[in-house]
């Protein structure tokens, strides 16, 4: 993959980009991607879940706008739209809160994405890029999982996910607006929220650089398939290029198979605690799920290659939070 090549392809057809979600984690990264590039960005956000440290290096820059909207806002959200070629929707009401407020998580998940796709179509955007989750697959039943596995997932986040899927190819098939729908596995990497709502990586480097144990629920021994956030960056940027994905459904995963006992000692040895601490072993949570096998043939075909090393992306991830915490106890 001649990943320059493709920012010039991307370049040649977008220039002004709107990303919701855009304080977020991957959010962010993507604005970061699209500012280098010298695409004009509007960045839509409510911070229920965003942070403004995330997006404050782009405050100064000509090309960025900064937008605090919740995307169940229709009428708001509309002001945003005109001048806008692409979108990518990268806002989500996050697994952990739909079991406190599943009203809200199908809301956000389900409305929201309508909200965007209604727009979209108004305003004759170009490419939706849809950010959805490997939570609507459910419990696998045929490994690996390739695009085609049936759909039934077991918590509310992945029903409400996949209603954000179907409004997608349901205005792709009526409107003919040009959607593809990225389905992502426990991407990690800097700026990644290590508090209740993050992700097991961060929150497992948190525990460590406080010197905790980390916290296992179930025996430690499901699997998941780790992605680094540059590698899901450059995925959106890749697939938004090509005329072939319009319509498609993409499992946006490394397909490295890494069980979260192997994950906390990885971490525990780059820590260098190995005698010194171990997790703690808790109870399963409801809804979670098992084993995941991802099968990312698809998106290789295209001529994706997912490059960053799981242990590399760990290391990066760690020196990232590392320095974090040293500034915000400074």
């Amino acid at each position: 993959m001649d990943y320059e090549k493709v920012k010039e392809q991307f370049k040649s057809k977008y220039s002004r980009a709107l990303v919701t979600g855009g304080a977020g984690f991957i959010g962010s990264h993507i604005i970061e991607e699209l500012l280098d590039m010298g695409i004009d960005v509007i960045s839509v956000d409510n911070y229920s879940a965003g942070k403004m440290e995330n997006i404050r290096p782009f405050l100064g820059n000509k090309h960025f706008t900064n937008v605090n909207c919740d995307i169940t806002d229709h009428k708001k959200l509309r002001e945003f739209f005109p001048g806008v070629d692409i979108v990518f929707h990268e806002a989500a009401s996050k697994k952990n809160i739909c079991l406190k407020d599943p009203r809200r998580d199908l809301e956000v998940n389900g409305t929201g994405a309508y909200n965007l796709l209604s727009l979209s179509k108004e305003f004759k955007i170009k490419k939706f890029m849809h950010a959805s989750t490997g939570s609507v697959y459910g419990e696998a039943k045929l490994f690996p999982q390739n695009e085609d596995h049936p759909l039934e997932p077991v918590s509310y986040y992945g029903v409400s996910k996949l209603a954000g899927e179907r409004y997608a190819k349901a205005f792709e098939r009526l409107y003919n607006i040009d959607t593809t729908v990225l389905r992502y596995f426990h991407v990690y990497g800097p700026r990644q929220e290590s508090g209740e709502y993050g992700g097991v990586v961060s929150i497992f480097i948190r525990n460590l650089i406080q010197n905790e144990r980390p916290i296992i629920f179930g025996d430690g021994n499901q699997e998941r398939s780790f992605t680094y956030v540059k590698d899901v960056v450059k995925a959106n940027i890749f697939t938004a290029t090509m005329d072939k994905t319009k319509g498609e459904v993409y499992n946006c995963a490394s397909g490295i198979n890494v069980t979260i006992n192997e994950l906390c000692q990885s971490l525990i040895e780059i820590f260098q605690l190995k005698d010194k601490i171990q997790p703690i072993y808790k109870d399963w949570v409801l809804g979670d799920i098992k084993k995941f096998d991802i099968s990312n043939e698809k998106l290789k075909k295209l001529g994706f290659s997912f490059e960053v090393e799981f242990e590399e992306g760990l290391r990066e991830t760690v020196e990232w939070m590392r320095k974090h915490f040293k500034m915000e106890s400074e």
